[in-house]
Parts: C-alpha cells; sequence; structure tokens
C-alpha cells in the first residue's frame, strides 16, 4: 500500500522508530539486487519527502554498490518487517564521509537501536533522498 511521504500516517512513522533489523538493497554494477541486514533510521523531517540513513564501512559491497552508480547515486530500498506489519522506503542513494553527517547518522542509530556503535574510522553514511513509501504498519 502507497504511503504519502508528505504527510506519512503516525503509525507508518511510529514504526519506523521501533526496533527493527531492516534490509538494504542496492544495485551491483551487473544490475542484480544485492540485499543485505543493517540498522536504518527514517528522518521525515530532513528535506522534503526525507531521508533514510545507513551506517557502514566504506570498504562494504553497499558502498561499493552505490559508489559504482556514479554521482548520481544509485535506486535503493530499505525495508523492515514484524509480523503482518512491513514498510518499505525508496530513493537514491549516495555515500556521505563528512565527519558531521557520520555523526548525525551514528545518534539517530544510537536513539533508535539504545546502542552507540564502536567507534570506526571507516565509517560512512549510505544516505538515501527518498521517493517512494509503502507498508501495512
Amino acid at each position: 500500500m502507497a504511503v504519502d511521504l508528505r504527510d506519512p500516517p503516525e503509525s507508518y512513522l511510529a514504526f519506523w522508530r521501533e526496533y527493527h533489523v531492516c534490509t538494504l538493497t542496492t544495485p551491483r554494477p551487473d544490475g542484480s539486487p544485492h540485499v543485505v541486514a543493517v540498522g536504518a533510521t527514517y528522518a521525515p523531517e530532513d528535506g522534503e519527502l526525507g531521508v533514510a540513513r545507513v551506517i557502514a564501512n566504506r570498504h562494504s559491497r553497499k558502498v561499493a554498490n552505490v559508489l559504482a552508480a556514479g554521482p548520481d547515486g544509485a535506486r535503493a530500498a530499505v525495508c523492515q518487517v514484524a509480523g503482518r506489519h512491513w514498510a518499505t522506503l525508496e530513493g537514491v542513494a549516495r555515500i556521505r564521509t563528512e565527519p558531521e553527517e557520520v555523526a548525525n547518522a551514528v545518534e539517530r542509530y544510537a536513539a533508535r537501536y539504545g546502542r552507540t556503535p564502536s567507534p570506526n574510522p571507516d565509517r560512512v553514511v549510505v544516505e538515501i533522498t527518498l521517493t517512494r513509501a509503502m507498508g501495512r504498519t
């Protein structure tokens, strides 16, 4: 079911604040999907339609996939499921390396998942500028 990113229902926002393991799907250079378990955060207040963030190691396959797409970014999706409830966010992923962006993403992750990740000098952010949302919450 489509969700209006300009006015998502409170149940949808609440579901994205709960502790859930997510999946991130990025395209490999050959076009096939790469799906991996991640922690993700959703910030509807960032930008017109919102932003989803995933912290990652700069040497990971997911980061390589996004970088291989070039400066325009890669189509990507994050999804979470809990019983009959599910939510998917789609958009264009880019890699952010600025220390303040990484720190912001780590803070958001800590708020959602109740723990601060260990320091990692190779940490970057997969930032997804959202274009579509779906779900049943």
